[in-house]
């Protein structure tokens, strides 16, 4: 097999959750280039039905939204049947959508004596819980398909934060988020034993993304990081093409940490 024939998702169907964010988008964007059909699933109606219309235009492929509330008990309930209907498989799963440390929840971005209960709990449910129920509802699909889940992670699933990184500024390090996403790689861990060899499981974990948010922080975070740069949405482009496609048949159970350097010191 040639590596062009490797790299093809023609036919496939990937679902990703959080498809209208940014990482989720440009997800999106590289599976439908290499030929898979999109499913977004999203909380906001409007920017999965463009996001969906958008990749329809661009490439030869079908693309869909389902918008569901993650938080929502029996969410999956929404989606498995749609996904059947449609597509009558599923190949690829991206658990992208999360809560982060920019999230606009009380007692979330604070001091940790001042971080909420009933918010730890919000983010696990969003960041850890759903994640596991929907490849519970998807593990029939997937193992038909000889399937792919892609979770994403955080460097803050594997190392403590700096809190001087935040000195000054309105962001946050929440302890449910790093909670939530070493869950997760545990989980990726678990599943990976679990489910082989029928179905691939594999984490990214990104490094800080750049989005514009303050000088004081971006020139910190720059200082800690060995390629001095915040990472874009398209330094992820490699990562996910590469555990989606068959160039990863031999790969499960792995993190892939693209953080330019910043978890090498």
């Amino acid at each position: 097999m040639t590596i062009h024939e490797q790299m093809s998702l023609a036919g496939r169907v990937a679902l990703i959750t959080g498809g209208a964010g940014h990482v989720g988008r440009m997800a999106a964007d590289i599976l439908a280039e290499l030929g898979s059909h999109i499913v977004i699933l999203d909380n906001d109606r409007k920017a999965a039905e463009t996001v969906a219309q958008a990749i329809q235009e661009k490439y030869a492929v079908q693309s869909i939204p389902i918008v569901v509330d993650l938080e929502e008990d029996n969410f999956v309930l929404n989606v498995m049947p749609v996904i059947q209907k449609k597509f009558g498989r599923l190949d690829i799963l991206i658990n992208n959508a999360a809560f982060t440390g920019v999230s606009g929840l009380k007692g979330w971005a604070v001091g940790f004596k001042e971080q909420h209960v009933d918010t730890w709990r919000r983010a696990l449910e969003v960041n850890l819980t759903a994640p596991f129920a929907l490849i519970q509802s998807c593990v029939d699909l997937l193992k038909a398909s000889k399937g792919v889940v892609i979770n994403m992670g955080s460097i803050y699933g594997v190392l403590g934060p700096d809190m001087i990184l935040y000195q000054g500024t309105s962001m946050g390090n929440p302890a449910a988020y790093a909670a939530s996403k070493g869950g997760l790689l545990q989980l990726t861990h678990w599943l990976a034993t679990v489910l082989a060899p029928d179905i691939r499981v594999n984490m990214i974990s990104p490094g800080g993304i750049f989005r514009h948010q303050p000088k004081d922080f971006c020139e910190r975070y720059i200082q800690k990081t060995p390629l001095k740069r915040m990472a874009t949405e398209e330094d992820l482009k490699g990562a996910i093409a590469y555990f989606a496609t068959d160039l990863s048949l031999y790969v499960t159970g792995q993190n892939l940490l693209v953080d330019g350097g910043w978890t090498a010191w």
